[in-house]
């Protein structure tokens, strides 16, 4: 009977190790690699890095299990990147920038025991590669809330005779002339709009993602032709310091700046990249399939905004701000309802947008019914891309 007992325990005890052999082999297979655009001086390419590095965290990895490839242009030198991550064993590539997304492509065609997992990209959904994916974030609605914020600044401007109602004129630093950056000022000007209905806004270009001393001149031009209140879609601290300089309030984008910017920073809204890279590693660690395309909005944990700086923001903004993200939440408001905005002083009732994506260009899928353009639901990354009243671009990029 000992004998029997011992074998029974020992046998248990075995299975017990190889149940913590495979936990232990599972974790130690899984090695990613995620490819920057730029580096931490970006606030784009930070904001990716640190979501690595929360990620890492929350799932317990190792520092020997993340590489990150910082300075990689959009160019075959990210081919050449995913090249040396794969031969150094990784497993799940991801990269941030918009211009990685054909040599991520030709990467995942070579490559086809690894997963490369694109943020911004639009081909996934029709090139249907097993092992390539698209994911993106509806960051529309943490601008339309930051939005909200700017327009209560704006009424508090009016109110206290600091400019007339006539005047509440919102500057804009945009990169191109893309639908993400399209989409993204008109979420944001259409946030103001709904609390400061007089609001108008101008967005210059830059023709780059991040040039701190372009982004610097535009900012400053837009405060010369009266804007005053400044927000941004470009990746420096160009922006945000010209408004600290000048004392002109502003929204920045993907972090706080108000260390920097302490007496005009008012809040900034952000893709948390964590929600996704900890999603698609645990479906590469369990064997499950990743979706072509992905995205979550605030219900979902993968939009937030910072804290409020009540120094700079209007009384009343942070429970203005938090009411707009629960009812954006609860889908009782709709970024863009065709109620909200007109195109030549027409409401819009139908558009095709370019959902997907060809060389062409070519407009082919109705975004509009039930009363609002539905962005991000029918791929993950922005397709809104009309221009609508009320916004005056100073340049194209």
């Amino acid at each position: 009977m000992k004998k029997i007992v011992l074998l029974v325990l020992c046998v248990a005890a075995m299975l017990g190790l190889c149940a913590c052999g495979k936990d232990d082999k599972d974790k130690k297979d899984i090695k990613i690699g995620l490819i920057c655009l730029h580096d931490e001086n970006s606030t784009y390419d930070k904001n990716f890095i640190d979501a690595m590095k929360e990620v890492q965290k929350e799932l317990k990895l190792s520092d020997s299990q993340i590489i990150i490839k910082t300075n990689i242009p959009e160019s075959d030198a990210c081919l050449d990147a995913c090249k040396d991550l794969v031969d150094r064993g990784c497993t799940i590539i991801f990269a941030d920038s918009f211009g990685h997304e054909d040599y991520m492509i030709q990467a995942a065609q070579k490559y086809k025991d690894v997963q490369f997992c694109h943020a911004t990209g639009t081909q996934a959904h029709t090139l249907k590669l097993d092992n390539y994916h698209n994911a993106f974030a509806n960051i529309y609605e943490g601008r339309y809330a930051a939005g909200v914020a700017a327009g209560l600044k704006l009424n508090e401007m009016i109110e206290s005779g600091k400019i007339t109602a006539d005047k509440a004129v919102m500057g804009y630093v945009g990169a191109y002339t893309y639908a993400e950056v399209v989409s993204g000022y008109t979420s944001f000007y259409l946030g103001a709009k709904s609390v400061c209905p007089t609001v108008t806004m101008k967005v210059q270009f830059t023709g780059s993602w991040y040039d701190e001393a372009k982004e610097k001149e535009a900012a400053v031009a837009l405060i010369n032709l009266g804007c005053v209140l400044i927000s941004q879609h470009a990746d420096s601290m160009g922006a945000p310091t010209a408004c600290e300089s000048a004392g002109v309030p502003n929204i920045s984008y993907n972090g706080s700046t108000v260390s920097a910017c302490p007496n005009t920073f008012i809040v900034s809204s952000r893709i948390n990249w964590s929600k996704y890279y900890a999603f698609a590693i645990n479906c590469v660690k369990e064997g499950k399939t990743i979706p072509y395309d992905w995205t979550g909005g605030f219900k979902e944990g993968s939009v937030e905004l910072s804290a409020v700086n009540e120094k700079a923001a209007a009384a009343g903004t942070v429970e203005k701000v938090n009411a707009t993200v629960d009812a954006l939440k609860a889908g009782t408001i709709k970024v863009f309802s065709t109620d909200t905005f007109t195109v030549g002083g027409q409401k819009l009732t139908s558009y095709l947008a370019d959902i997907d994506s060809d060389k062409a260009f070519e407009h082919e899928t109705e975004a509009i019914s039930d009363g609002y353009f539905h962005e991000s639901e029918k791929r993950s990354a922005p397709a809104f891309d009309i221009r609508i009243d009320g916004i005056e671009l100073l340049n194209e990029a």
